[in-house]
């Protein structure tokens, strides 16, 4: 049978290689949501922006506060965020904890090896 080259063969090799990293033993899964708010979190750690829980919050299109407060707190018990102080006390700054950042080691390295073939 031969390779196909197609560019989305390197983005379904990715996803394949990316669902075997959710079988490993690390970090407890998360929903899709989890997933999203996960990835708003890199995104900002990854532009130097601060982004607080009041700002997450803020965010109508991840649901209602209420909503985002469970699944905050949710992720930092599965290890995957924590929160920070900040000058105001009344405000936590999210961050990713160091295991959420190995799993993102591991999805670059999932890309680059689906990008190799």
């Amino acid at each position: 049978m031969k390779k196909s080259t197609r560019p989305a063969d390197i983005y379904l090799r990715f996803l394949q290689l990316a669902e075997a990293l959710r079988g490993l033993p690390s970090l407890p899964s998360l929903d899709p949501l989890e997933e999203r708010i996960l990835a708003i979190i890199a995104r900002a750690g990854q532009e130097q922006q601060r982004l607080s829980v009041r700002d997450m919050m803020g965010k109508k299109e991840l649901g209602s506060p209420a909503t985002l407060h469970s699944r905050l707190t949710a992720m930092r018990e599965k290890g995957w965020i924590m929160l920070s102080d900040t000058e105001d006390t009344r405000r936590k700054q999210i961050e990713l904890t160091q295991a959420a950042l190995l799993h993102f080691d591991k999805l670059s390295n999932c890309l680059v090896q689906a990008a190799k073939g």
